[in-house]
């Protein structure tokens, strides 16, 4: 069966995964994530790709972004890839391929799915310098990053949000609502209700949800 077109909608929030090649790390240190990080701000002011949040972790890359133009997410990320794996290959006197083939992505429902998908990437790690959480606790504000509706929904105070925020990242995600978003993410999907997969099949002329398991059920004769 031929491989479905990469489902990316413009003007919708996209939850990404980029894996290393065959579980490698590709980040070694604080100094890998500052290139990349530099590598990204770039590419996504270029690609005209609004970033929300952002995890380096040791082994993948997980982002949550709104293109401007259906293929601005692919352009942003050949553009990182090119920069970083350069850099990342010189210094560590390596060469070759550093990612797992093509990113992964799912379209994310605005609303409860979307700040799920937020909290999800920032809660990633509690160490500094690994997510984009501190831009939302009152760290340094990332000029890079654009806060969703749904944070500005937190609260009427930069001070409430915060609070609020925090305690979203302390009382962390249903299991069953970080699986399902991951795996949209890694199968290609959308991540919401069905209505909303539904909406988005419409608009990208694909399917927007895995077929169900098994054979249909025989018409009756």
């Amino acid at each position: 069966m031929a491989r479905l077109p990469r489902l990316a909608l413009p003007q919708h929030a996209h939850y990404i995964i980029q894996r290393g090649h065959s579980g490698r790390a590709v980040f070694a240190d604080a100094e890998d994530r500052a290139d990349y990080l530099a590598a990204l701000r770039a590419a996504a002011a270029q690609s005209q790709v609004q970033l929300h949040a952002w995890a380096l972790l040791e082994g993948e890359v997980q982002l949550l972004a709104t293109p401007a133009l259906g293929p601005s997410l692919g352009q942003m990320l050949q553009a990182v890839g090119r920069r970083y794996v350069s850099a990342y290959n010189r210094r560590h006197g390596r060469s070759g391929t550093l990612w797992d083939g093509r990113f992964r992505c799912a379209v994310v429902e605005p609303g409860a799915m979307r700040l799920a998908a937020l909290s999800l990437i920032d809660g990633q790690s509690p160490e500094p310098g690994i997510t984009s959480a501190s831009h939302r606790l009152g760290g340094p504000p990332d000029s890079a990053l654009a806060d969703p509706p749904e944070v500005w929904q937190l609260g009427n105070t930069p001070f409430e949000r915060e609070a609020a925020y925090r305690a979203l990242l302390g009382q962390g995600l249903p299991a069953s609502v970080a699986e399902a978003l991951r795996r949209a993410a890694l199968g290609g999907w959308a991540a919401g209700t069905p209505a909303f997969a539904a909406q988005v099949a419409e608009a990208a002329a694909r399917p927007a949800l895995p077929r169900a398991k098994g054979r249909p059920p025989l018409a009756s004769r």
